[in-house]
Order: C-alpha cells, then sequence, then structure tokens
C-alpha cells in the first residue's frame, strides 16, 4: 500500500509542476471521482479496512493540494522575477474631517509617559519623539550607582508601554528645531551618527506636548563638565559606579603612597538636594557594607563629604528632617560643609569659598558627582528665544499648561514652569464682580462670596490658608474689626487690595520632581479625552475678565508627600499634613511606595528582587 502511496503522490506532486495548472485539475477531479468510488463500499468493508483506506486516501489528498499549491507558488515566484519592483507609498487620509489630530509628544521621561498612559489614543493620532527609547524610574538612580539595583530594573521600553495603545508610532531621534508658526518639528535620528544631519526629518503636529526634561546645571563653573559626573541619566549612574571601583582599584596598586590613596577615595558630593544627599549615603553603604570586606587596608584613606551652599542639607524638606540628616551623616562618618560656594573643579582638587570667613579652601577628590540643580537643554532655551520668553529657565506656561505666546503647543516636567496669575493683576475685575449693587464697597457677604467664587481660578488663596492654618477666608484681613463688624465691614478698592497683596506672596514655583511631572502628564491627558465634550460644555472656572466659563479646570498640584534615603536602613519622610516621620520603619515605607510606583510589574519584580539579592548577598562591585 505505501508503495503505490508513494507513487501517487509522486505523481499527484510533480503534475503541477510539469504539466501547470490544466493537467493539476484534472489530477483534483480523477481523485474526486475514485474517492466518491471507494466511499460508497465502505459499507461492505470492515472497520479495520474502513480506517486503513481512509488514513490512505486522506494523505494522498494532503500531497495533491500541497503539490496544487506548492507549484502554483513557484510559477507565481518564476513570473513575479521578471517584473519590475514597484515602491509602496503609504498616503494619508486626504479627506480633512476623517483625520484624526496628530499629538507629538517629545520625550519619554515621567512627564511624558505619564501622559501616553493616561491618554485615550483612540481619539488622536499619536506620535512620540525621543532619543531615549525607555522609560527611567529616575528616583532610584542612586541606587544604581552603588549596585543596589541594576539598571535594567529601572527601566522599561516605551514600545512595550504604548503596545496596547491604539493610533501611537515611536521614532527615536532628537528634536533639533520647534517651528510653531508652521507647526513642524525638526528631528534628527540618534542612530546617524555617520553623516549627521544627512537624514533628518519634519514631522507636522496638530498639538505638541514638550516634555524633553532638563539637564544638569553648572552654573559656567570651570571644570565641572571635564572633572564631575552628573546624575540624570541612566547612563551617568553606570559611568560613577564604575568609576568608584576604579579608584579603590587604583588605591589598591602597591606603588601609590598614602597622600595618593587618599586623594584617590575622597568622594566628594556637591549639592545637598535630594540626590546628592541620597547618593552620598549609598556610597557609604556601599563602602562599609560591601568594599570594607574586599579592601580592608584601604578603609582607613576612605572620606566622603557633601558641599552645600545654603545653611543646611535637604533646605526643601521640613527642618526636623534636615537636623537629622545632618545628625546621621556627622554619626556616619559623612563630612558636611555648608555655606560653601565652589569656584573651580580642577583634576584633583576643589577650589571653594566659605561664606562665613571669605577665605578659599582647597578640598582633594578622587571623584565628583556634581548635584545642584537643573538648567535649560539648548533646543528649549531656543524654543525660548523664537517665542520672546528670553532670560528665562524653563518654558513659561499659564494654569493649563499652555506655553505663553504659542497656540496649541503644552510643556510640562522639568522643562517648564507655571506663572501663576496673581491676584493683584485682576483685583479691579474682582472687585467690579463681587460688588453687585455698584456701591463701591464690599461687604462681609460679598467678600466671601467673591473670594470663594475665585479660589479655583486663584489656587494661592487656598495655599495662603493652609500655610497659616485658617479656614475661614475672613481670616484674610488683618484685623476685620478695624472695617466694621458683621454684615457693617465695608472694604473700598484700596483696602480690598491690601488684604489680597499678601496671598499672592505665598506664590512659589513647583518643585522639579517627577511627582510634578507625573501629575501634570496625567491632568493634560483628561484634558484631551474631555476636549471635544469641553468645547461645548465647558467646566473650568469663570472668566475674571470676559464671559463664560474656562473650557479646563487648571491645574493644582497636590503634594503626596517626599522621602529622603539616608542609608543604614533608615529614611525620612515629609507626608501630607505636616507629618514627619524618621528611622527603620520609614526605610520600608519607602520600600513599598516605590515598589508599588515601577511602571510595570516587570520592573516591579526586578527592582524587589535587586533588593532581596543585595539583603542575601551583597551589592556587586564588579566592573563589567
Amino acid at each position: 500500500m505505501f508503495s503505490v502511496l508513494s507513487r501517487s503522490a509522486r505523481r499527484v506532486f510533480l503534475s503541477p509542476l510539469v504539466a501547470g495548472s490544466s493537467q493539476s485539475h484534472q489530477v483534483c477531479k480523477t481523485l474526486k471521482n475514485t474517492w466518491n468510488t471507494q466511499w460508497s463500499r465502505r459499507s461492505h468493508e470492515s472497520p479495520w479496512e474502513r480506517d486503513v483506506q481512509f488514513r490512505y486516501y486522506f494523505i494522498l489528498a494532503i500531497t495533491a493540494m500541497s503539490g496544487y499549491f506548492g507549484g502554483s507558488c513557484v510559477l507565481y515566484a518564476d513570473a513575479s522575477s521578471n517584473a519590475s519592483p514597484t515602491a509602496v507609498t503609504i498616503k494619508e487620509c486626504s479627506n480633512p474631517v476623517d483625520r484624526k489630530k496628530r499629538i507629538l509628544v517629545l520625550g519619554s521621561g515621567w512627564a511624558g509617559v505619564s501622559f501616553l498612559k493616561s491618554l485615550d489614543c483612540t481619539l488622536y493620532d499619536v506620535h512620540i519623539i525621543s532619543p531615549r527609547n525607555f522609560f527611567v524610574f529616575t528616583p532610584l538612580l542612586p541606587s544604581v550607582t552603588a549596585g543596589t539595583v541594576e539598571a535594567r530594573s529601572i527601566t522599561e521600553s516605551i514600545r512595550k508601554i504604548v503596545l496596547k495603545k491604539q493610533n501611537v508610532k515611536y521614532s527615536q531621534a532628537n528634536c533639533m528645531n520647534i517651528d510653531s508658526v508652521n507647526r513642524k518639528v525638526l528631528c534628527r535620528p540618534v542612530a546617524d551618527y555617520l553623516e549627521p544631519g544627512k537624514n533628518d526629518f519634519e514631522v507636522e503636529y496638530d498639538y505638541l506636548v514638550i516634555a524633553v526634561g532638563a539637564q544638569a546645571n553648572t552654573f559656567n563653573t570651570p571644570g565641572v563638565e571635564k572633572y564631575c559626573h552628573f546624575l540624570k541619566e541612566i547612563e551617568d549612574a553606570e559611568k560613577i559606579r564604575e568609576s568608584i571601583v576604579d579608584c579603590f582599584e587604583l588605591a589598591a596598586l602597591p606603588y601609590l603612597t598614602k597622600e595618593e590613596r587618599s586623594q584617590l577615595l575622597h568622594f566628594v558630593t556637591v549639592g545637598g538636594g535630594p540626590t546628592g544627599v541620597e547618593f552620598a549615603a549609598e556610597l557609604h553603604d556601599l563602602v562599609y557594607e560591601d568594599l570594607c570586606k574586599l579592601y580592608p587596608d584601604l578603609m582607613p584613606f576612605v572620606n566622603i563629604v557633601v558641599i552645600q551652599s545654603g545653611d543646611h542639607i535637604l533646605n526643601t524638606f521640613d527642618q526636623r528632617i534636615s537636623h537629622f540628616a545632618e545628625q546621621k551623616f556627622q554619626r556616619d562618618g559623612i563630612e558636611v560643609k555648608t555655606g560653601c560656594r565652589v569656584l573651580e573643579i580642577q583634576q584633583n582638587a576643589i577650589i571653594m569659598k566659605e561664606k562665613s570667613t571669605g577665605k578659599k579652601v582647597e578640598v582633594p577628590h578622587g571623584m565628583v558627582v556634581w548635584s545642584t540643580g537643573i538648567g535649560t537643554r539648548p533646543v528649549i532655551a531656543q524654543f525660548m528665544n523664537q517665542i520672546g520668553q528670553h532670560d528665562r529657565r524653563a518654558l513659561v506656561t499659564d494654569e493649563w499648561l499652555r506655553v505663553k505666546g504659542c497656540e496649541n503647543v503644552y510643556a510640562l516636567g522639568d522643562c517648564a514652569t507655571i506663572e501663576q496669575r496673581k491676584l493683584l493683576e485682576d483685583v479691579a475685575y474682582i472687585f467690579t464682580l463681587a460688588d453687585k449693587d455698584n456701591s463701591g464697597n464690599l461687604t462681609a457677604t460679598e467678600f466671601k462670596e467673591a473670594l470663594d467664587s475665585i479660589r479655583e481660578r486663584y489656587p494661592q488663596i487656598d495655599l495662603y490658608l493652609k500655610r497659616q492654618h485658617m479656614k475661614d477666608v475672613m481670616k484674610i484681613l488683618d484685623d476685620p474689626q478695624t472695617y466694621g463688624e458683621g454684615e457693617r465691614i465695608l472694604l473700598d478698592v484700596e483696602q480690598f487690595k491690601k488684604a489680597l497683596s499678601k496671598v499672592d506672596a505665598q506664590m512659589k514655583a513647583l518643585p522639579a520632581t517627577a511627582q510634578v511631572a507625573a501629575q501634570q502628564g496625567e491632568y493634560l491627558s483628561r484634558c484631551f479625552n474631555r476636549r471635544k465634550k469641553c468645547e461645548v460644555e465647558p467646566e473650568g472656572p469663570l472668566r475674571v475678565r470676559g464671559d463664560g466659563r474656562h473650557q479646563f479646570h487648571p491645574f493644582v498640584y497636590k503634594h503626596l508627600g517626599q522621602f529622603a534615603p539616608l542609608g543604614g536602613e533608615q529614611a525620612a519622610a515629609e507626608l501630607p499634613g505636616d507629618w514627619v516621620s524618621v528611622g527603620r520603619s520609614t526605610q520600608w515605607l519607602w520600600y513599598s511606595v516605590y515598589a508599588s510606583k515601577q511602571v510595570s510589574w516587570r520592573t516591579r519584580a526586578l527592582v524587589i528582587f535587586d533588593w532581596s539579592k543585595r539583603f542575601i548577598f551583597g551589592r556587586d562591585s564588579s566592573r563589567m
């Protein structure tokens, strides 16, 4: 039977290749007749015979079909090889009514990713431009420098984050220029390093979201770019980790003197903010928990120094946290130099000036980490000059994150700052709206109703009441009794202006933190998701100048607290409601919060695994 099957299969398989499609159709017709004839005889055969014959004809039919389609493919391939190649062009919908509005997002940091994750991408055509094709959980960068957490554990691919999103595409490129007049952005591919500028391309947009972040601010200090490490990107953290190991390996060489070893193992952090303090704490734990076992003879030469220009480290935190951090660093042997301004960074020394005495002091160093704040990226500085925002540290936006001087351009994160409108700029209009009887004076009821109606538009009112621990807006008046009692309180325009002047004094720029950037991204995505509805039914506050309401509610930052890990399994936390927590329990709270804030379950599992691995095996100090 198998020999017959083999001959039949060869005959059926080869027939389309030799004779073409006409003979192959004839073969299939013959197979069909044979199949029907054999099928009619099944009633006279045993089940075993029917089963064998069924398998025989089933295999024969499959072989025939394979030969037919295979031969057709071969013939099609031969015919197509002689045809001329044609270019495939994908065109966008020419009908402007059917075309979705395009949102161009610049950046893949906290603000950009938060915006993308919350945006309803079915409503828009979204295009992401960023030189970094991954997201970095930046609060854990100091942990990467000491090997507590691996670099891959805090990064997630942008393409993976938006994998389930529709109408989203990503291009790995640098933004070179922003043309807000023609609504175009000039981009340069990152991989175009051989011939820069040859493959530049432009991307048009309907809405532009700028979230490119910021770069380290050197304050034009000589030697910073050449001799210092920064801690803004994942590459910076890996370089610092390698440099730490290099310093110890060089100091372990047998021919060095004690002075040379002391200079190599002198680690300096310039900047006493959260990043600088956390790096100093991580470095201390790395040295005295892991490296001390590998380099015991070098421990007497190790010195860790934090240089701060202000009077205290962590000056953005509560004073209790600042004092606790300074006392703990003193116990751990970390030297804190406050009131010192760095003048120059040399190859082996730092020249700084003490504010108290005015003397210049020289501090040796083997490695310097510069963490003194943020500066403007060149593309943003160029764009600011184009739109008339000169001498600004960041792009100025209004309360709805719209860049002032541009249409349909938004900026969020570290590259932008919100310029809150002052009450005194609109005090005359507010007074006119509040004075319902046009008497020229405000009663207590009119004063209270006026401030209650504009509290959303001017969030500094709530900020002032919160900081002064007030619940009633009438408390804003220094001494309400001087204006009368009860409903007999009367305020004219000048008195009203004087009462509100101290409210504007409470306004401060938002900190350049991941928390602010994430909240801004979520807020802006909600605005885009509700854009069509709010065009018909505006949901914002009443307009002080003009009629109607604003389209959206303004952005209001909600501070959820902040952490400062101090090493030795101790941390400090400033929580909402003026709560302050320090110690080991706060460190475990830090673990839980940072694990829950990871961008994916993959990074969450990897970070927890790295922490567990460090507890059991210690940190890896090898240089890769």
